[in-house]
């Protein structure tokens, strides 16, 4: 069966109009942001923070945004993503926001630094659940070593963040002020260590 000129135009022409109308639609990619403020009174500190590594489910490791939509059920969003793999993203939002909370330019996220370390940071994210229109849910076990030896410090910090508007913009943002709150509680175990380790022994 020969299929005529005319009518291999239409489909070609019909062809292109479909790529043409998948292609207007290009993926949009979010970063999380360091929200955590100083109240500018608190002296500088002499800590180096190294963080990471941060471990999350298999099922966030990638760069679509996983999205909750019911109990049991997760959507993968293709035109949603993040623009940095989420581990490395939540290890720089994490040591960008404890710089501004110890009052200390050494932090930084990774294996390296160019200054005395005094502690690290690992963190494993039980969830970072996205519910859109509703919240941020963010569930992370974080654990803070000396450097120099001695105890570790260990906590959970579970954070709701709401985002009932702007999509996943209002996401985005609501992960950054979960993981303000996660901060929070790590600086305060860094000031709680280094307090143990300045107090004299007793006689």
């Amino acid at each position: 069966m020969t299929i005529p000129r005319s009518r291999l135009a239409l489909l070609a022409l019909l062809a292109a109009g479909v790529g043409a109308c998948g292609a207007t639609r290009p993926a949009r990619f979010y970063t999380l942001e360091a929200v955590a403020t100083s109240d500018g009174a608190a002296p500088a500190t002499p800590y180096g923070v190294v963080v990471g590594p941060v471990t999350i489910p298999p099922a966030l490791d990638r760069p679509q945004l996983v999205v909750q939509v019911a109990p049991n059920r997760v959507d993968i969003d293709e035109f949603n993503r993040w623009a940095a793999p989420l581990p490395e993203a939540i290890a720089a939002t994490v040591a960008a926001n404890l710089a501004a909370l110890l009052g200390t330019p050494d932090v930084v996220a990774g294996a390296s630094a160019s200054f005395v370390v005094t502690h690290t940071v690992t963190l494993a994210v039980q969830r970072f659940a996205s519910l859109p229109g509703k919240e941020s849910a963010v569930d992370i076990v974080w654990t803070v070593r000396p450097a120099g030896g001695g105890a570790a410090r260990s906590g959970r910090t579970v954070a709701h963040e709401p985002a009932p508007a702007g999509g996943f913009d209002a996401l985005a943002a609501a992960h950054s002020r979960a993981l303000a709150k996660v901060s929070a509680d790590v600086a305060e175990a860094i000031h709680a260590s280094a307090a143990r380790v300045k107090r004299p022994a007793k006689r």
